[in-house]
């Protein structure tokens, strides 16, 4: 039975060339700048002025170390939720909504009169609950009906996203100004690290949650349990493990990392420190954290170096638009940095993309055989 278990984790680390995956990723980010240099090129920019000016936006001193930092630091949370999924063999794209609910939920702590130490916590508390608790409704249909979570996750996504909506215009409105809810306190805000710079103590809540992650999968029975079902769900069955518990478990603490991430946006991002109309500094968070999981590999070390890559994109690709005698538009900048995520996103993908089709191809199966009858 213990030989049976230790089959199931074989081929984890099985990369696309062969190479490790450090070597595959570095070959992956050099294709990638390649082919945004080719694009820039035919389109009459000079590429290595534009990728000068993306490093010295993204690294090129203290401040610009802090942007990057700070514009990765919500990416973490979102890049996890999906890889804790994608673990246990699920497509878990919810992050979005959950983030949503995190951060009206952190917004709520406005209307509390707590210490300062403590306000913070229960908001903190109060995000991680309510992401944990929105991403509990695709996690039952999955268990009690076998609603596949990519369409529960969809649906689930814009709900949340109206419903924020509804809460931003009607229920959390600042009545100083309509386009945002109430603004966070001082006592519930994380404190800034760097003067200056938009960079808080929420990068500490972020490695630290990481970690978390890293040590719960990788050195715990109940991790050890989450990677064997979605490595072979029938042999982890077989070998005594629940995979009902672990659907659960996985969605739970996702829901909760996109919570806080949520959070970690308005209570820790100046000068906004609340939710506008519209939701401009919430919007794609969620989706953005799938293509850091899939750069980073799904693993909790690879996420953190993933965020601050993108992290520095961001925060890079703005001093491109502006950088020299023929600086490159937002639109090429967003093709170029397109082009350096699909292609360091490829080998993740391709590991990952035929338990993806397994499953998709069960789902279509169940409602074909369902129309039949």
């Amino acid at each position: 039975m213990t030989e049976r278990r230790f089959q199931l984790l074989r081929g984890a680390h099985r990369t696309l060339t062969g190479l490790s995956p450090a070597l595959e990723s570095l070959l992956a980010a050099v294709v990638g700048l390649l082919v945004g240099a080719v694009i820039m090129y035919i389109w009459g920019y000079d590429p290595w002025r534009a990728y000068f000016a993306l490093l010295r936006g993204a690294y090129g001193g203290s401040y610009e170390w802090a942007s990057s930092i700070a514009r990765g630091v919500p990416l973490v949370f979102t890049a996890l939720t999906f890889s804790i999924c994608l673990r246990a063999g699920m497509f878990n794209i919810g992050a979005e909504g959950q983030l949503y609910i995190g951060a009206v939920a952190a917004v709520t702590v406005a209307t509390f009169k707590l210490p300062s130490g403590l306000h913070l916590l229960v908001g903190l508390i109060l995000a991680a609950l309510a992401g944990a608790l929105w991403s509990l409704g695709p996690a039952i249909l999955k268990l009690t009906r076998g609603v596949h979570e990519v369409i529960s996750t969809i649906m689930f996504n814009w709900i949340a996203r109206f419903l924020t909506f509804y809460i931003v215009a009607y229920v959390l409105v600042d009545p100083r100004q309509a386009q945002r809810t109430l603004a966070i306190p001082p006592t519930a805000r994380f404190p800034v690290l760097m003067r200056g710079t938009d960079l808080s103590y929420s990068v500490f809540l972020a490695v630290a949650f990481a970690l978390f992650v890293y040590f719960l999968l990788w050195h715990t029975a109940t991790g050890y349990e989450v990677r064997a079902a979605g490595l072979n769900p029938s042999a982890a069955r077989y070998g005594g493990i629940s995979i009902r518990r672990t659907v659960l478990l996985s969605f739970l603490l996702g829901g909760a990392g996109a919570g806080l991430s949520g959070a970690a946006v308005v209570m820790g991002l100046p000068p906004t420190y609340a939710i506008i109309s519209g939701l401009p500094q919430l919007a794609n968070i969620g989706f953005d954290g799938m293509a850091v999981a899939m750069v980073g590999r799904n693993h909790p070390i690879g996420i953190l170096l993933s965020a601050l890559f993108f992290g520095g994109l961001n925060a890079g690709g703005r001093v491109m638009q502006f950088y020299g005698a023929n600086p490159v538009p937002l639109e090429m900048v967003r093709v170029v940095m397109g082009a350096i995520v699909i292609a360091m996103a490829i080998p993740e993908l391709a590991r990952v993309l035929p338990a993806i089709l397994r499953g998709l191809g069960g789902l279509f199966a169940r409602g074909a055989r369902k129309e039949a009858t």
